[in-house]
């Protein structure tokens, strides 16, 4: 049987290998693991991109950068685009949002359409597929030309908890303190301090609260089985924690980056320019990794122990009997590993992703406490999702599989080999400095369990790491003569890829298979005859009767 809910929580610029079952030496995460000592944690999961807004609208369609189109943050995903709480209201079941999206409405297309956005499908349009328990983005920054982010729940919250001013997010929320002022996080010497806030008003537990509110009063309530997307703000910058995570980790647990001094040596040019990126420039420091890795340390610690509260009120009430829960995150972060900093590339501190499923079903009994190193990607989880609510999988608009067969024990033969990210920066200044018109600033990565290539367009030569040698991609063999033969094999299935059918969204498989079965003739479409003997007797009557008179 289908276990009745789903709780899909999501870390923002979560790496996949900061985690205690993932094995970092010292990092501690006993209810991460506790999650993937029920369940299954994906060793090869893939986000669809390294960007959050184009990532997450991955995750929330099933389907492609290049098939939905929002290629970065801010560009709106377009009216009409299927989504999660599309697939699963057909299913019966609630989709609720509390926490992040990214999302941008298609205000224009909703405008052309003459949907209001007060209405409920333009509220659901306008929010990516969700019904809206809690929205709230993060980042609320502020500047000269105001606000970042015009949503500000949790603004609100510290208000009424006594914490004043215009900005309360940026003042104590994210700001240490010192000699009289704010010691903002956006300024990473400040990793270490706490910050200025009570832990429990802190952003992550608030959420699980709002979490922890919306499950409860949907206990009470019954009804509809629900999938809920738990989408966390951190441990996204401003890297700063509250007290008592700001000091578990020092210095001491820093783990080396990755990273050779090979790699500043004539890289690929688009390598080298986003080396040459301000945050890249301060990753390569080590005072900055010694200050801020810490912290980063600290919000996952945070973010483990909020995960700690939720698996224990499931457990409490009895729902963990009967909810599938999946953690996961939107991409990394490169934490200065390949001399970089945020996650605009493609190796795997970046792309790679956390991906820990637990299915409560007896079917998934034999798989428990194991990891799968199948090629998972992030558009995967729509697709299973649907399977749980009792769907089937819409392949004509889904592109990602079903990951049900593999929480059961089964890989089936024709699971995929490769698994495909696209990044792109046409609004990044490396643009500007590689000369690259904004209609070829893309890349994309194809991997799989030996090889990874990157190619982008505008006329560059291929990127490549050979991940059974150097699995810290530490050596580019993109010129290597000798791989010339690997790096066709890998175009090859990239070309494969982009001659997808990913467009074909109205018209479903299993039609186009009935139309193919039962022919055009059905409808009386006689193609290729010469006379009338030739037609079948069933389709004469229509064509060849005696008529009366010439008509006029």
């Amino acid at each position: 049987m289908p276990a009745k809910n789903i709780l899909f929580v999501m870390y923002d610029q979560l790496r996949f290998d900061y985690l205690g079952c993932a094995g970092h030496p010292h990092l501690k995460t006993p209810n991460f693991d506790r999650v993937a000592r029920k369940g299954v944690r994906f060793t090869h999961a893939y986000a669809q991109s390294t960007i959050c807004g184009s990532s997450r609208m991955s995750f929330y369609t099933g389907r492609y950068v290049h098939s939905h189109g929002a290629a970065w943050n801010e560009f709106p995903l377009r009216v009409g685009e299927m989504t999660l709480g599309d697939h699963l209201r057909k299913q019966g079941m609630e989709c609720w949002l509390i926490g992040k999206t990214h999302m941008r409405p298609d205000s224009e297309g909703l405008a052309r359409l003459g949907i209001e956005v007060d209405s409920v499908i333009g509220a659901r349009q306008a929010e990516c597929g969700f019904d809206v328990f809690v929205r709230e983005d993060g980042l609320i920054a502020q500047g000269p030309e105001g606000f970042y982010s015009d949503q500000q729940p949790y603004n609100d919250y510290l208000r009424a908890k006594g914490y004043e001013g215009e900005n309360p997010w940026a003042d104590f929320a994210n700001a240490g303190f010192e000699d009289g002022m704010t010691a903002s996080g956006w300024f990473m010497r400040n990793a270490a301090k706490p910050a200025n806030i009570e832990e429990k008003d802190s952003e992550t537990p608030w959420l699980t609260r709002e979490a922890i509110a919306f499950m409860e009063g949907a206990r009470q309530k019954g009804g509809k089985p629900w999938c809920a997307h738990l989408s966390y703000i951190k441990p996204h910058w401003p890297y700063i924690v509250p007290a008592p995570y700001h000091d578990l980790y020092g210095p001491e647990h820093v783990v080396d980056p990755v990273r050779s001094e090979a790699e500043r040596d004539n890289p690929h040019p688009l390598f080298k320019a986003f080396q040459q990126q301000g945050f890249s420039q301060a990753f390569s420091r080590d005072e900055v990794r010694q200050a801020v890795v810490p912290a980063y340390m600290g919000l996952i610690a945070q973010c483990d122990t909020e995960l700690g509260r939720i698996l224990d009120y499931l457990a409490e009430t009895g729902q963990d009997r009967d909810t599938v829960i999946v953690l996961t995150s939107d991409h990394g972060d490169y934490l200065g590993d390949h001399w970089l900093g945020e996650k605009d590339m493609f190796h795997d501190c970046s792309v790679r992703i956390p991906m820990i499923v637990y299915d409560p079903s007896p079917e998934a009994d034999a798989t428990r406490g194991t990891s799968c190193d199948a090629l998972i990607e992030a558009i995967d989880l729509v697709a299973t999702f649907i399977e749980i609510a009792g769907g089937k999988v819409p392949a004509h608009i889904v592109e990602g599989r079903s990951l049900l067969p593999l929480l059961h024990g089964e890989i089936p033969d024709d699971w995929r080999r490769f698994a495909i990210s696209e990044y792109n920066y046409a609004q990044q200044p490396v643009r500007t400095r590689l000369g690259v018109s904004q209609k070829d600033a893309h890349m994309f990565m194809v991997v799989d369990h030996d090889w990874k290539l990157i190619h982008a367009e505008g006329g560059f030569r291929p990127m490549l790491f050979d991940l059974r040698n150097d699995p810290g991609e530490l050596v580019d063999l993109g010129a290597d003569p000798d791989k010339a033969d690997i790096v066709a094999m890998m175009y090859e299935r990239l070309a494969r890829w982009a001659r997808r059918d990913a467009q074909r969204v109205t018209m479903p498989d299993d039609l186009v298979e009935a139309r193919f079965a039962e022919g055009p003739r059905k409808k009386g479409i006689l193609l290729g005859l010469f006379d009338e003997d030739e037609a079948p007797e069933e389709y004469r009557s229509f064509y060849v009767k005696p008529i009366s008179a010439k008509a006029g």
